[in-house]
């Protein structure tokens, strides 16, 4: 699997009790199905078999939940690229490795990935600023790469930073569109879009 294994590729597992964890699930079905906006906490709680006072033990608010799927999310993708930057062998390896990973988790976990990434403004302001903080982390880590790919002439590119947010732009944008149904797999789709970011940063192989 190209998302690589434990909490990145199903980062529900570290989420306790039991009925927390299918609380969340049924939220993210709700959001992604609906909206966020248009979702009540009497959905959630219906999907989840519990009942609204049940969901409050739980969490204290509609939005809690928002914010509790948006840490679990960023904090997938964030393990995601710190492996694989631990896995590679060199700056262009490593990025294509996070490349590869990083746009196969948002397409095999689209209906997350679209609430993590796409959910932000709807976030309680200090769920908001913990994701924020999370993307730049994900970016500075991503840009060093590239910078160092650059300095050892692996890599041909100015602006380390801005590049590395056009190309995690075009790994998230990923989850909007996303079939299961469709030809190809997460894994595939990765792999395209990681020959394509090495081409957009004239790597030499």
């Amino acid at each position: 699997m190209t998302t690589g294994s434990g909490p990145a590729a199903d980062p529900w597992t570290l989420v306790q009790p039991e009925s927390s964890r299918r609380l969340l699930t049924a939220a993210i079905e709700a959001f992604a199905e609906q909206g966020y906006h248009a979702t009540t906490t009497r959905d959630i709680a219906q999907r989840a078999g519990m009942s609204p006072a049940a969901l409050y033990v739980h969490y204290p608010s509609k939005a809690s939940l928002l914010g509790r799927i948006s840490r679990v999310g960023h904090e997938a993708a964030l393990a995601l690229v710190q492996q694989a930057i631990s896995d590679g062998a060199d700056p262009l390896d490593r990025l294509r490795l996070l490349v590869t990973r990083f746009v196969a988790w948002h397409a095999e976990h689209h209906r997350v990935a679209r609430i993590v990434q796409y959910e932000l403004g709807s976030l309680p302001e200090p769920d908001r600023q913990v994701a924020i903080r999370q993307r730049r982390e994900i970016e500075a880590l991503v840009a060093e790469q590239i910078r160092e790919g650059a300095a050892c002439g692996q890599l041909r590119v100015d602006e380390p930073r801005r590049v590395a947010r056009a190309i995690l732009s075009l790994g998230v944008d990923v989850a909007r569109w996303y079939d299961p149904a469709g030809h190809d797999t997460p894994a595939v789709i990765g792999a395209l879009y990681a020959d394509l970011a090495a081409r957009m940063l004239g790597a030499r192989e």
